[in-house]
């Protein structure tokens, strides 16, 4: 599944179009690379993002083949950390 769509799906971001556009300007890494808003993610792929003011980084435990409900959306991703992002 695309970056952008999961993110999405999983509650991450507001809208994919939030999620395409912060992968454009090199906000969103995939297992420490770059990502486009295209790239494919896989089970157990770590996406680090910085969106909201907050540094994040999550572990994908599963990929929905489905819509996901926002109450089961945790179910998969573990989240590993998230840190106020500091403004200058």
């Amino acid at each position: 599944m695309r970056v952008d769509k999961l993110l999405n799906k999983l509650c991450l971001v507001k809208t994919r179009s939030i999620a395409k556009n912060a992968c454009d300007k090199n906000l969103v890494k995939i297992n420490g690379k770059i990502a486009k808003a295209s790239s494919t993610i896989v089970e157990n792929d770590i996406i680090e993002y910085e969106l909201y003011g907050y540094f994040n980084k999550v572990k994908i435990t599963d990929v929905p083949i489905r819509n996901v409900s926002k109450d089961k959306a945790p179910e998969f991703y573990e989240i590993m950390e998230r840190d106020k992002l500091e403004l200058a």
